[in-house]
């Protein structure tokens, strides 16, 4: 089996996902994901597409990420995956799709405006 490359984006975070046969290994910026991600819940995010279709020793998965926070690089990195996961086997796309690892979150932060201190608030009105 090749090697197959997706990208999986949210917020400002990319990842470039890169999946092959292998042990189940995970490496992201050539690093564990145990390291990269020392937190378990973000370590869950990245492996829940193959928790979900029982896969998580099947795959070895590099990973590049660029840009964003730590949530963002976690999710982008899930989506990456789940897209490499449909492009190998088209079966599994109805239970990758079920659970919302294809759908890109769209949601970015909104623009400071002039004028004001952020996107919405305003400077305090000061009658006098």
């Amino acid at each position: 089996m090749e090697i197959t490359n997706t990208v999986g984006r949210r917020k400002a975070a990319v990842a470039r996902v890169f999946v092959k046969q292998g042990a189940g290994k995970i490496t992201i910026n050539k690093k564990p994901l145990e390291v990269y991600f020392p937190l378990e819940i973000f370590q869950y995010v990245v492996r829940q597409p193959l928790l979900v279709i029982n896969a998580t020793e099947s795959y070895d998965i590099t990973i590049n990420l660029t840009g964003g926070g730590i949530k963002g690089q976690a999710e982008a990195a899930r989506m990456g995956i789940a897209r490499a996961l449909c492009e190998i086997d088209a079966e599994l796309r109805p239970a990758l799709k079920k659970n919302g690892f294809l759908t890109r979150d769209s949601r970015e932060v909104e623009r400071k405006k002039p004028g004001q201190p952020g996107a919405r608030r305003r400077f305090q009105f000061s009658k006098r």
